[in-house]
């Protein structure tokens, strides 16, 4: 099924975040994590792509996958790096082959040890190309997602230029936006707000990264999120105490959650960083169970 049919039907979507695990530790982990999130029903999962394309088979598998130990739709991520047109022909028709309805259509960050990134020869500078590529390729007919940030893109500190960039890969066929983490909502309804007046009409799913510790609060601030004092000096208060900290994550997503659905939210897209923990958590406590039934 293509996610945007979903949204056309207006279903309300639980969806998860994974990534292709590198160790044979991990791959037990993410098994485990699947058995863990399975009855929950998830709507959909998306599946990352590594730098550099170097996860670009492990996403593939891991997307097909899904289908059959979640029992739900995937999304592979595919980004502009390091990829050709004519390569990116290649990586769409084994996509179709495969049984992959669904891409999350990104730039892609500079590669490790790189500042800026570069369009590859014959290849694309921008997700709004990427997604106009394969929106030309009626054969493919994929249901495209692509991201969001609320807070404002890292790289460009234009908030309307931002937007402006958002808009191009809608009109140029996105179906759905996925927002990056935040921990703010009323930055998540001004940008939805923002989204709205300049002609974006399509469904905004908001993104939501329950705190596992203090250093990824420190790599998010540091990225452009912008985290709450109180949360922080809450984080840093429960010293090395991970369970506490867990815990805590899973309260505040949960208390983000309880708002978002009072101002009735398409769904939740929730990073589980391959732990079903604090997704399984904000289901319970959220009651979500009735909302997907």
């Amino acid at each position: 099924m293509k996610i945007r049919d979903l949204y056309k039907a207006k279903k309300w979507t639980l969806s998860f975040e994974f990534f292709p695990p590198k160790k044979p530790e991990d791959e037990t982990r993410l098994e485990e994590t699947f058995a863990m999130l399975k009855p929950l029903r998830p709507s959909f999962a998306s599946i990352t792509y590594g730098a550099m394309g170097t996860t670009r088979a492990k996403t593939i598998e891991l997307a097909v996958s899904v289908k059959e130990k979640l029992g739900t739709e995937s999304i592979a991520h595919l980004t502009c790096v390091s990829v050709t047109r004519p390569e990116m022909d290649g990586i769409l028709d084994n996509l179709k082959e495969r049984g992959i309805e669904n891409l999350l259509a990104l730039r892609g960050d500079p590669p490790q040890g790189e500042k800026e990134f570069k369009r590859p020869a014959n290849g694309f500078g921008y997700a709004c190309e990427l997604v106009e590529y394969i929106k030309s390729r009626p054969k493919y007919d994929f249901s495209i997602g692509v991201a969001g940030y609320p807070g404002g893109h890292p790289e460009c500190e234009n908030p309307e230029l931002d937007l402006k960039n958002l808009k191009c890969k809608v009109d140029c066929g996105a179906d759905f936006i996925i927002t990056q983490l935040f921990f703010i909502n009323e930055i998540f309804y001004d940008f939805v707000t923002s989204c709205r007046k300049i002609g974006i009409s399509v469904p905004i799913i908001p993104g939501i990264m329950p705190v596992l510790s203090l250093k990824q609060l420190d790599i998010f601030g540091s990225g452009g999120v912008k985290i709450p004092p109180k949360m922080y000096a809450d984080v840093q208060n429960l010293g090395d105490d991970k369970k506490a900290i867990v815990q805590y994550g899973i309260d505040y997503a949960t208390k983000q959650c309880e708002d978002l659905l009072r101002n009735k939210v398409a769904g939740f897209h929730i990073y589980t960083l391959n732990r079903h923990r604090a997704a399984r958590a904000i289901y319970d406590n959220l009651n979500l169970k009735a909302r997907i039934s």
